[in-house]
C-alpha cells in the first residue's frame, strides 16, 4: 500500500497548526524585543547615577544582564523563524530552487537543529533543576534573587527552538508534497536575503 499525499483538508489543517506554533514565537519575540530599549535606558541610568551622583545598586546592574539573557534566549527562535540567523547561503540563496531550499531546511532541521536542541535540554536539565532546588540567588550582596529563573532560560530557549523546528518540518514537508502556499514567507525571506547580500 503506497503512501498518498495529504488531502487539501489535511494540508490546510497542518498548515494552520504550523502557523499556530510560529505564533507562539512571534508573540514572544515581539514582546521581549522591548527589552533592548529597557537595557539601554537602565544602562544609561546606571552610568548617570554612578558618575553624577556617586550612587549605584548591584541589583540594577544585574538587571541589565537578566534582560540581555532573556532577550537573547527567548528571541532566538523568533529570529530563526524570520531567517535572521547567520549561515553560509552562497548556494542556498542564489543557486538553489525553492524545492532544493525546502530539502535543505527540512534535512537540516531534522538532522541538526532538533538533535542539538534535544542535547541542550538534556545537558541543562540537572543544572537548572539544582538551581531551582536551591532557589539560587545572586552571589553579590544586594543582587537579584532570581538566578534560578535566569538559568531556566537554558531550557526555554531549546524548547522554543523545537517549536520553530516543528513548524519548519511541517511547512517544508507540505511544500515538498505539493502544498505551494506552505512556504511563501520563507521563499520571500530567502529572496530578500539574497537581494540584500547582492546590494551589500
Amino acid at each position: 500500500m503506497t503512501d498518498s499525499p495529504p488531502s487539501q483538508t489535511q494540508s490546510a489543517f497542518l498548515l494552520r497548526f504550523a502557523r499556530g506554533l510560529e505564533a507562539v514565537n512571534l508573540w514572544l519575540g515581539q514582546g521581549v524585543a522591548w527589552l533592548a530599549l529597557f537595557m539601554v535606558l537602565v544602562t544609561f541610568l546606571v552610568v548617570v547615577l554612578r558618575y553624577a551622583f556617586d550612587l549605584g545598586w548591584i541589583a540594577m546592574q544585574e538587571s541589565v544582564t537578566y534582560m540581555h539573557a532573556t532577550l537573547f534566549m527567548l528571541a532566538s527562535a523568533y529570529t530563526l523563524g524570520r531567517g535572521g540567523h547567520v549561515r553560509v547561503d552562497i548556494f542556498y540563496a542564489q543557486r538553489f530552487s525553492p524545492r532544493q531550499r525546502a530539502w535543505v531546511d527540512l534535512l537540516g532541521t531534522l538532522m541538526l537543529l532538533i538533535p542539538v536542541c534535544v542535547l541542550i535540554l538534556l545537558a541543562s536539565f540537572d543544572y537548572v533543576a539544582e538551581s531551582w532546588k536551591l532557589r539560587e540567588g545572586s552571589r553579590e550582596a544586594g543582587g537579584l534573587p532570581g538566578v534560578w529563573l535566569l538559568k531556566s532560560l537554558m531550557l526555554l530557549m531549546p524548547a522554543l527552538m523545537l517549536i520553530q523546528a516543528a513548524a519548519w518540518v511541517l511547512r517544508n514537508g507540505l511544500f515538498l508534497v505539493g502544498c505551494e502556499q506552505a512556504l511563501p514567507t520563507m521563499t520571500q525571506t530567502a529572496a530578500q536575503s539574497g537581494s540584500g547580500q547582492a546590494h551589500g
